[in-house]
This record gives structure tokens, C-alpha cells and sequence, in this order.
């Protein structure tokens, strides 16, 4: 009886030591590789997806290969040593399995989006900039008495291109102002800095001055 009891606490202490050391590679090791299979399947930006079916095939076996050349040890060695762990190992993993096929397109989604916002941020630094530049530039032609004299049209709302990039500037100053509104609204102020940039020119145009505005007023 005793060598039955000690045969077993051997055995629970075992298993213990193979679930403490195997159990955290076995999940990982299943993640990861459904995760990578996921995002593939998905066809996630990143995931190395091919567009011949034969590589896509051998992307796939090397992804189920290798992860299983890791999880299979983490779970065979405690399953030789004791089967009650094996057995729970089996389901731990599973259960990683099943949670990171589910999340794996929540995940990507929450990064396409985190990547969109800082795509959006760095286009509104960017039309910032240009939109400084182009309003810079339209008041030389407002504010330089010699260019107001030389092109009087540029500040003359009577011309219809004038009208048109009085109505730009406006827009954009008001679009610039509201960057903490909808998507739709943010990436709105980009277009109208655009769209003032090709007013800006037109009027430019209209009031004769050559390519646009490349040589400098005053």
C-alpha cells in the first residue's frame, strides 16, 4: 500500500513538473501556429501570402510543421509520464487553438485600424504643412502691396477663380479646425488642401502669372 501511495505522489509530482514546463510551449506553440495559418487563410498584409496555389500549400505545411515539431513534445513527454496530464494538456491546447482562430481576425482588425489612424495622422501632418505653405503663399499677393498692384485678380472675388479659391481657403481653414471629428471628416481636410493647392494654381493662371505660380511674387 505504501509503495502504491508513494508510486502515485511520484507520479502527481511528475506530472506536475511536465505541466509547469511543457504546458506554456504546448499553448504558444498551438497559438502561434493557428495564428499563422489564420492570418494566411485571411490573407492579412504581412502574412506572406503567395498567389500560386503550390506555394501556398508549402507555406501552409511548413507553418503546421514546424509549429507541430514543437507543440507534439511538449505534449508527448507528459503524456508518457502521466496520461491525466497529457490529457489536460490536450485540451489546454485545443482551447488555445479555438481562442486564437476566433481572435485572430479581431486582432488584425484592431491593427488595420490602429495602422489606419496613424496613416491618417501622418497625412494630416502632411496636408498641415502644405496647407501652411499655400496660405503663405496667397497672402503675398494680399498683403505685398507690389503684388497686389501687379495682380490685382488674385484678391479680386469678382473673378471666378478668385471666388472659387476664397471658397477653398475657407473650406480647409474650417476642415483643419474640426480634426477631431468622423473619419470621414478627417480624411476630408487632406482633399480640400488638395483642392485649394489646384484653386491657388488656377487663380494663379487666370491672373497671368507664369507656370503656375514657380516664380516668387515681390
Amino acid at each position: 500500500m505504501a509503495a502504491v501511495m508513494e508510486g502515485l505522489a511520484q507520479g502527481f509530482v511528475q506530472g506536475a513538473w511536465a505541466l509547469l514546463l511543457c504546458g506554456p510551449v504546448l499553448v504558444a506553440s498551438v497559438a502561434a501556429t493557428v495564428f499563422v495559418v489564420r492570418r494566411r487563410s485571411l490573407g492579412a498584409p504581412g502574412a506572406g501570402m503567395s498567389d500560386g496555389g503550390g506555394q501556398r500549400s508549402d507555406q501552409l505545411f511548413w507553418d503546421v510543421f514546424l509549429g507541430s515539431c514543437v507543440a507534439v513534445p511538449a505534449l508527448l513527454i507528459p503524456t508518457l509520464l502521466s496520461p491525466w496530464t497529457g490529457l489536460f494538456l490536450a485540451g489546454a491546447g485545443a482551447a488555445a487553438g479555438v481562442a486564437a482562430y476566433r481572435g485572430t481576425p479581431k486582432y488584425l482588425a484592431g491593427r488595420a485600424r490602429h495602422r489606419s489612424g496613424l496613416e491618417r495622422e501622418a497625412a494630416h501632418r502632411t496636408a498641415r504643412e502644405r496647407h501652411d505653405a499655400l496660405v503663405a503663399r496667397w497672402r503675398q499677393y494680399e498683403l505685398d502691396p507690389a503684388c497686389s498692384i501687379d495682380y490685382p485678380a488674385l484678391t479680386d472675388v469678382r473673378f471666378p477663380e478668385t471666388s472659387t479659391l476664397i471658397k477653398a481657403l475657407r473650406a480647409a481653414e474650417q476642415l483643419r479646425a474640426d480634426t477631431g471629428g468622423p473619419g470621414s471628416r478627417q480624411q476630408a481636410y487632406p482633399d480640400a488642401v488638395r483642392h485649394l493647392a489646384a484653386s491657388l494654381a488656377a487663380a494663379e493662371r487666370a491672373a497671368g502669372i507664369p507656370a503656375a505660380g514657380t516664380q516668387a511674387p515681390g
